[in-house]
């Protein structure tokens, strides 16, 4: 996905809902911050995770789905679609919601898009654990554009089982040390 198409989406997440903020918490989050020049790895997804606000029986997130995704008129038009999700959708470190990062321009037409910050994307992508959130992980690690000490102290700051934390740390340990090895095809 690129820039504008979460852009787009964000627009007509906000037009669908008569409202002007929503939150972007899956992978696509990323482009909040890095809006270009991201790893192909970092953008293959043509879906946008949206939490609307104040959802408490998830009605927003279900018009979201129903209007906006997987298989829809925008999906088949657009070739990216939105997912509306409840808050339950991400384990993710106390005190997210004061880290987001907020993306509102001329083309998301006062839809302000709330994206998750990327140390706390990773940490829910550490914690899901599919082999996609792990080619994700090790994609924005690569590039440069993770801490591990911010990572390590955000996953404490996660709630999770002792073995998923020992298993988060383990995983984003071996991603810094892939990033750190040196290249030996490059040597030869």
């Amino acid at each position: 996905m690129r820039r504008d198409e979460m852009e787009h989406i964000v627009r007509a997440a906000g037009t669908i809902l008569n409202e002007d903020h929503i939150i972007v918490v899956g992978s696509q989050a990323i482009l909040g911050v890095y809006p270009e020049d991201l790893p192909e790895e970092a953008t293959i997804s043509r879906e946008l995770d949206l939490l609307p606000f104040d959802d408490p029986y998830e009605r927003k997130a279900d018009l979201i789905t129903g209007t906006l995704g997987e298989g829809s008129p925008f999906h088949h038009t657009f070739h990216v679609y939105a997912d509306g999700v409840s808050k339950s959708t991400s384990r993710l470190p106390r005190g997210w919601e004061k880290r987001l990062v907020p993306v509102l321009t001329p083309a998301t037409r006062g839809v302000t898009a709330y994206c998750l910050e990327p140390h706390d994307l990773l940490i829910a992508k550490y914690l899901a654990n599919r082999e996609k959130d792990r080619r994700f992980c090790r994609a924005i690690i690569k590039a440069g554009l993770a801490k591990q000490d911010t990572l390590q102290s955000r996953l404490a700051e996660t709630d999770c089982e002792p073995q998923e934390r020992e298993l988060v740390q383990a995983a984003i340990h071996m991603d810094f040390m892939v990033r750190e090895a040196p290249n030996e095809s490059a040597e030869r």
